[in-house]
Formats: C-alpha cells, sequence, structure tokens
C-alpha cells in the first residue's frame, strides 16, 4: 500500500523542504521506495535532490497542465536513493493554467493513481501557501505532516492550517487526516519553546512525533551542495534527527497495520457469537 503524505505549512521557514528531503532520503536509506513530489514553484527540493531545476525538460507542471505521464517526468535523486518529481519557476503559472479546468484540485491525485504498488511512501512538498498548489498536495494525501517551530506566530498559522485541512477533508477527501506534527530548530532551552511544545501535546496528543530536529548547521549547508543531510554529514544531529523521524514514522505505519488486521480479525468471531445467540 502506498502512504501519500502532504509535507505542509502555509508559514515559510520552518523547515518544510529540509523534512521533505531528509525524511525522504532516510526512508530511502531504510530500503523504502519513495517518491519525493516537488509542488513549490521554487524548486527547492528539487535542488536540494541533486537536480537542476534550470535544466529541467518536463516538471510538474507539465504533469499538473498537460497531463505528462509520471513516468516520463520523474527522476532519480543520484545522492538520495529516491525518485522525485521536480519543480521549477514553470509552476507558477500552473495556478492560472487550471482556472476553468475540470477537477483541477484532483489533478496530482489523478497523476498519482499509477504510484500504488511502485512506491511506499509519496511525499509532497507543498509550497508556503494555501493556494490551489497546495490544494492538489491535500486532495492527493491521507495524511498531513505538519513541521513548525515552537513558538507563538506558529501557533496561529496552524489553527488556519487545520481549519484547512478539516475543510478539505468534509468537501473532497475524506481520508484526509493529520499525521502528525513535527517540531523543527527545536532549541530545549528557550523558554517560549518548551511552553509551546507543551502546549502542542496537550492539544495533539500522540500525534506529536517524539522526535524533534535539532537547528544544524549541517542541515543548513547540505541543500547548497544538493545533498541530504544524510549523505553530507551522516552523523550530524540534524541527520540523525531525520534517520530517528523515518523510524517513527514506519513504527505508526506498521502498528497502525497490525491494529486493522486485528479488527478484520475479530470480525468474524464476533459475527459467529451473534448467530450462536
Amino acid at each position: 500500500m502506498t502512504r501519500i503524505l502532504a509535507i505542509a505549512n502555509q508559514k515559510g521557514g520552518v523547515g518544510k523542504t529540509t523534512t521533505c528531503v531528509n525524511l525522504a532520503a532516510a526512508l530511502a536509506a531504510m530500503k523504502r521506495r519513495v517518491l519525493l513530489v516537488d509542488l513549490d514553484p521554487q524548486g527547492n527540493a528539487t535542488m536540494g535532490s541533486g537536480i537542476d531545476k534550470y535544466e529541467l525538460e518536463q516538471s510538474v507542471y507539465d504533469v499538473l497542465v498537460d497531463s505528462a505521464p509520471l513516468a516520463s517526468v520523474v527522476q532519480r535523486s543520484p545522492e538520495g536513493g529516491y525518485d522525485l518529481l521536480p519543480a521549477n519557476g514553470d509552476l507558477t503559472a500552473a495556478e492560472v493554467e487550471l482556472v476553468g479546468t475540470e477537477h483541477k484540485e484532483r489533478r496530482l491525485a489523478e497523476s498519482l493513481t499509477g504510484c500504488e504498488g511502485r512506491y511506499e511512501f509519496v511525499l509532497i512538498d507543498c509550497p508556503p501557501s494555501l493556494n490551489m498548489l497546495t490544494l492538489n498536495g491535500l486532495v492527493a494525501a491521507s495524511g498531513v505532516l505538519i513541521p513548525m517551530q515552537c513558538e507563538y506566530y506558529a501557533l496561529e498559522g496552524l489553527s488556519a492550517l487545520v481549519d484547512t485541512i478539516q475543510a478539505v477533508a468534509r468537501s473532497v477527501n475524506p481520508a484526509l487526516q493529520i499525521e502528525g506534527l513535527l517540531r523543527t530548530m527545536y532549541d530545549p532551552r528557550n523558554s517560549l519553546t518548551n511552553e509551546v511544545s507543551r502546549q502542542l501535546q496537550e492539544h495533539f496528543g500522540e500525534r506529536v512525533y517524539r522526535t524533534v530536529i535539532p537547528r544544524n548547521v549541517r542541515l543548513a549547508e547540505a541543500p547548497s551542495y544538493g545533498l541530504p543531510a544524510i549523505q553530507y554529514d551522516g552523523k550530524s544531529r540534524g541527520a540523525q534527527a531525520y534517520l530517528a523521524l523515518a523510524g517513527e514514522l514506519t513504527r505508526r505505519e506498521q502498528e497502525a497495520a497490525v491494529a486493522a488486521e486485528s479488527v478484520v480479525a475479530a470480525e468474524p468471531s464476533m459475527e459467529s457469537q451473534n448467530h450462536v445467540s
């Protein structure tokens, strides 16, 4: 089963693209088949994956606007070990060109239908705004991973994002739910960081990942070399944190699968009991 996760936060500078690239690489290092979809016209996930956005012949723009086959656009991250659906500045025109297109919010979801079985994880790097591109990401996904800094304004932005996720779930994607909240650029010495972290855990409970991503120079340096942090400096605190996050994410998947199997296994016995009574 393919798990499609949108990595989203309308606030910029929270480590969203850093999370996409490094989580993809960490999952790939665990021998998981991963596709990273760059939905941000800035193309930072593309460049951070070692692919030059200025030399693309095709991009996610062609998939969304011209219905280009996914397989013809996907490239392999040379060092990351995962596949990438790249993006560049062409994507800025996609929203305008999709106006009037039938089911425009489902274009990405439709293009990903052939991924079932090919990938175990699809990670979607959404732009830092609640626009048509982000909506495509939310409609295609079954879960939303929200990276956020533990600061006051982050809480305000989180409320708006949760409202958007709930609205999308009610209207076009009933399967959509919050997969988890990831605390990024985390500094436990900061009292505000600890207070916001406490509030997140009170309101979201187990959906807050135990793994936290620390402030780390290596994480900031790696994109300039077109490398995920685990290839740039695998022993750095940032790289190790994303490996831990990948482990936590896969454990959650396994626990959910076991719970679902238990429910299915219990149903026949319940039916037989009802029949006997």
